[in-house]
């Protein structure tokens, strides 16, 4: 890997514009702060916006220059598209929904064209500094978009993907009107990270419904690619957290900072008084009112801790600008100022609140004073303060309460665990917490100091991009299968050097694509023009191998000139011939199977029936996805038990089950079409577990070509069966 290309809306640093000059500043947020130490040890190049809006060429060779210093990369937007891109579809339209806060999405078309401009924009940029053998990181869900725009254009850079908010589940995602545009976004990448198993879950289970691409475990396969889905926590720098808490903390008080002071003088103004900390940026998802309300139940069902211990909070802003959080706001303050009213006395406040931002050290300071840390939101992707609690309790002493709907909770098992809405189970918490064993304490913050000491934001990036870089070599090991420009002047001098050809083409899913039912793939004009191309040369023989039903089969190809045979082997038809039985075994073993099949094509809504002369089939592409998958997994139990002893099997095909009489496959059915005549030059092209037989019945010279990239005994691979008709269009055409 040459270089590391980040991708994120901002910088980890902004620019402040103060009398015509400009100063650099760290960037707030979980993003910025966590990602910032990775990058300046790996020296990356890092692309976003730098957080001001500049017209002036000179002004932005400023920027540029201050930004070069820190490894960075503008990326200017105008203020109205940043309204309606960042304001509108990222945070009005993505930021609610993912939190399942579907009330507040606002579903507006200029929002949406604003978020593809900006993400094309971004694309742009990382492809102009992209060099040969960089790698590109791509994050959050302000670029969805990025990863497939980059694809298209670069398919032979790695790309990664990581998502740092919650990723919803299939019922809410589906209510989005773009969601398969930005599900098709993030397949563009070749790993796709999140923060916890059930993000990943509920991803690939969106791709499976909306999509249909095939899954196998966290792999996707589609268009010829795999894309992989894994699991990736995030971490903080633990060491710089630790290392300024004991330097914050080892300092004597006259040194300490003014704000540290205070702190100080709280605790000492009562014997063991207590301090809970709670710090979020302003957002409905974190719950800041419920704790609130919360913290009053405390104080309500245990007086005797009243004068005893305070809640400070700290809430940065953030969005002061919308309405949603100005009323936010003020709800805030109208709880603090309630339950300081009705609890507070002269000495001592219930409730110290700070709406502000505050800087590295006194931050540390805050963590390190505090007993008690209480997160709680209502859903968060991550959250990173609970780890930066964590990392600044030297003496091992603290406690830190946690929501269950934070993805951190599933790390730091340790901790008090709450449902942020139940109140009566927060305020039992804070009591818990108060009251612990000091052993416990040490016990618990130990485990959860160790953990993420592991597993910090070092460790996070590098096994993200290990796993990245394991990912491409399979990418460029399956690629070798691929059937490519090398491949195609191969086969065609093959071709045009045989003296007799022949072709065995599956048909659904190679050379059409599937449908919902399976009467509507019948041959479109563009396929039956091509086919009809093999006639212009007598060399060559074209077979549709199917497992169509011949009634089917002879209706769309009867009169074509093609040779067919239908129902995997079972049917044969010459060119100019008549339909051929290659068995008769005829029984009512249909009437002890089809029972069967009717009871779950009864429980599993859009599933049908289908009958053939030797097998039944039970279709479930119409059906729910993971439903039909289950029924699958069941109803083939049940058909092997009931065939024991018979002369059955049980094809799986794509989204089929189909059960017929034994020893009738594609492969026999090829070898006896082959053994009546001399063929120098051999192809068969399939998509499905069917077609494997054919592949290996075939002489070892043949061109075997799997549609898609599953496990397969054949040689070669295309993507899709738009690149089989490309591929039979330059070998039929003179």
């Amino acid at each position: 890997m040459d270089r590391l290309i980040i991708a994120s809306n901002r910088l980890p640093v902004k620019i402040n514009e103060v009398e015509g000059d400009f100063t650099v500043e760290p960037s707030a947020g979980g993003l910025a702060t966590g990602l910032k130490s990775y990058h300046k040890k790996n020296d990356s190049v890092w692309i976003g916006w730098p957080g001001i809006d500049v017209d002036d060429s000179k002004d932005k060779k400023k920027i540029e220059k201050l930004l070069s210093d820190e490894h960075c990369i503008p990326l200017y937007m105008e203020s109205d598209l940043i309204e309606n891109y960042y304001d509108g579809f990222s945070n009005a339209t993505l930021w609610p929904l993912f939190h399942y806060f579907t009330e507040y999405a606002s579903f507006k078309e200029d929002y949406w064209d604003a978020y593809k401009k900006v993400n094309e924009m971004f694309a742009e940029s990382i492809l102009k500094h992209t060099k040969k053998g960089d790698t590109v990181w791509v994050h959050d869900y302000q670029l969805l978009l990025v990863p497939e725009m980059i694809r298209k254009q670069r398919p032979d850079i790695r790309i990664g993907f990581f998502l740092h908010i919650p990723f919803p589940s299939y019922e809410i995602i589906r209510i989005l009107p773009w969601r398969e545009e930005i599900l098709c976004g993030m397949l563009g990448a070749d790993l796709i990270g999140f923060h916890t198993y059930d993000y990943a879950r509920h991803f690939i289970s969106s791709v499976k419904r909306l999509l249909g691409h095939d899954i196998d475990f966290n792999t996707v396969s589609m268009d010829g690619r795999h894309v992989y889905v894994d699991v990736f926590p995030m971490g903080i720098d633990y060491e710089k957290f630790e290392r300024k808490a004991l330097e914050v903390q080892s300092k004597p008080i006259q040194e300490r900072s003014k704000q540290h002071q205070e702190i100080d003088r709280f605790l000492m103004g009562e014997p063991n008084r207590k301090l809970i900390l709670s710090i979020d940026r302003l957002d409905y998802t974190k719950g800041i009112p419920h704790r609130i309300n919360a913290f009053k139940r405390f104080l309500t069902d245990h007086p005797e801790f009243r004068g005893k211990v305070s809640l400070l909070m700290l809430t940065v802003p953030s969005r002061e600008d919308v309405e949603q959080y100005q009323n936010l706001k003020r709800e805030i303050e109208e709880l603090v100022g309630g339950v300081n009213g009705e609890f507070g006395t002269l000495g001592w406040n219930p409730i110290i609140y700070f709406y502000r931002s505050l800087p590295f050290d006194n931050l540390i300071e805050l963590y390190s004073s505090a007993d008690i840390g209480l997160l709680t939101p209502l859903r968060d992707g991550m959250n990173l303060v609970a780890k930066e609690f964590i990392a600044t309790k030297a003496g091992h002493k603290g406690v830190l309460i946690l929501s269950e709907m934070a993805g951190a909770a599933k790390e730091l098992g340790e901790a008090l665990s709450v449902n942020p809405f139940n109140i009566k189970a927060v305020s039992d918490a804070i009591y818990a917490a108060l009251t612990m064993d000091q052993d416990d304490q040490t016990n618990a913050m130990h485990t959860m100091q160790e953990r993420i000491k592991r597993y910090d934001v070092h460790k996070w990036a590098s096994d993200f991009m290990d796993n990245l870089e394991k990912t491409s070599k399979k990418q460029e090991i399956n690629q070798a299968r691929k059937v490519s420009g090398k491949n195609i002047e191969k086969f065609l001098s093959q071709y045009q050097k045989a003296k007799s050809r022949l072709l065995f083409l599956d048909y659904d899913g190679t050379l059409q694509k599937f449908f919902s039912l399976p009467g509507d793939a019948k041959p479109d004009k563009e396929l039956l023009q091509l086919l009809k191309k093999s006639h212009l040369d007598d060399k060559t023989e074209l077979v549709i191998i199917s497992g169509r039903d011949k009634v089917t089969l002879n209706e769309w190809f009867g009169d074509s000139g093609f040779s067919l045979i239908a129902e995997h082997g079972a049917w044969t038809k010459d060119k100019d011939g008549e339909w051929k039985e290659r068995t008769n075994t005829r029984s009512n073993w249909k009437e002890n199977i089809r029972p069967v099949l009717e009871s779950y094509m009864d429980r599993t809504a859009g599933s049908i029936i289908e009958e053939k002369s030797h097998s039944l089939v039970w279709h479930y592409r119409k059906a729910d996805v993971e439903l039909g998958a289950l029924r699958a997994l069941e109803l083939t139990t049940d058909l092997s038990n009931l065939i024991i002893n018979q002369d059955l099997e049980i094809l799986e095909g794509s989204k089929v089950i189909e059960i017929k009489v034994a020893g009738i496959n594609k492969g026999s059915a090829a070898l006896e079409y082959i053994h009546d005549g001399s063929y120098d030059f051999i192809m068969a092209m399939g998509d499905d577990w069917t077609d494997e037989y054919l592949f290996k019945a075939l002489p070892e010279e043949s061109i075997t070509i799997k549609v898609g990239t599953d496990r397969s005994a054949a040689k070669y691979y295309v993507g899709n069966y738009k690149e089989v008709r490309s591929l039979l269009n330059k070998l039929l055409t003179k």
